[in-house]
């Protein structure tokens, strides 16, 4: 089941969040359990039903990415959880406004709207990339509408000028357009420089973010976009606010992906409660590389957090 709902971010920007599983199954004998034995000093629950207040989840793409990159890890969410995955804007079938838009408080009031206006809060956030670090961000802004945090292979540290640069080159690299999905997908797992050995797992990730135009196939987001994003965090450190994230909060990393253990292990550090994972044969798209290990590393993690919530 896919089923998206519209929500509007900031400054009234139209996004596109997505549910990609059945709602989570509730025991019914124990739904009757606590409306007829409710705590002492706490009247019986009345209104929305045990299932309206499982626990929420909202999932968090990074740059390029969008809402359908988190399927898997949403279905198997869904079981215990509401999970929710966010087209953030620019990306997905959300709107594409104007670059000025696209800044570090437009993509945080942008989560803060999902959360409230889809009732997840408090929720855990699960972002990968730049939407970690959207995340990390809502979790110390507001911490009433964060439970806990997955943090998935993005740095706290300034990465540069030079950093930046190489990106608008490698932009400048696609062979755009690409005239199949085949080329889509041989080209970003096997062709592109930045591509170390073959990956068949990239090369869908981007087959996933093209569209079919006149004259081929083309990405979902306009990249000049996308460096737009990118310039609003990529020469700033992220320490400050990492430290404020109250919740609990899981680094997780690829051994092979962008976010050196070094780096990793101070995040844990300077988070007040910080845990670390990492998940062996796995680059920066962790979630696609290994799905099975990504889910072994973040369940965990889950599990304790549900704990807290229904304990």
């Amino acid at each position: 089941m896919a089923r998206r709902i519209d929500v509007t971010g900031a400054g009234g920007v139209r996004l596109a969040a997505w549910e990609f599983g059945d709602p989570p199954k509730t025991d019914p004998a124990k739904d009757v359990q606590k409306q007829a034995v409710p705590k002492q000093g706490v009247p019986p629950q009345s209104g929305p039903g045990e299932a309206e207040r499982v626990p929420g989840v909202l999932l968090l793409h990074g740059l390029m990415g969008r809402a359908s990159h988190w399927a898997s890890t949403a279905r198997w969410l869904s079981e215990r959880h509401r999970a929710v995955a966010l087209d953030q804007r620019g990306h997905g079938q959300s709107d594409k406004p104007p670059p000025a838009s696209y800044t570090r408080e437009a993509y945080v009031e942008d989560a803060e709207a999902a959360l409230e206006q889809l009732g997840l809060g408090p929720a855990v956030l699960i972002g990968h990339a730049m939407g970690a670090l959207t995340a990390w961000q809502l979790a110390a802004k507001r911490p009433d509408l964060v439970r806990g945090v997955i943090i998935c292979d993005m740095r706290a540290s300034a990465l540069g000028a030079a950093s930046q640069r190489e990106w608008e080159d490698w932009f400048k690299a696609w062979p755009m357009p690409f005239a199949t999905l085949a080329d889509v997908r041989k080209w970003f797992g096997e062709d592109d420089p930045w591509v170390e050995r073959p990956n068949a797992a990239r090369g869908e990730f981007y087959a996933e973010v093209m569209q079919e135009s006149p004259d081929g196939w083309r990405p979902v987001f306009e990249p000049e976009q996308m460096l737009e994003s990118r310039e609003t965090w990529v020469y700033d450190a992220h320490w400050e606010e990492l430290a404020q994230v109250q919740c609990s909060a899981l680094v997780v990393r690829g051994l092979d992906g962008e976010l050196g253990r070094a780096e990793a292990q101070e995040m844990v550090r300077v988070l007040p409660r910080g845990q670390y994972a990492e998940v062996a044969d796995a680059g920066h798209l962790v979630h696609y590389d290994q799905p099975d290990a990504w889910r072994g590393a973040v369940e965990p993690f889950l599990d304790t957090v549900l704990a807290d919530v229904t304990g």
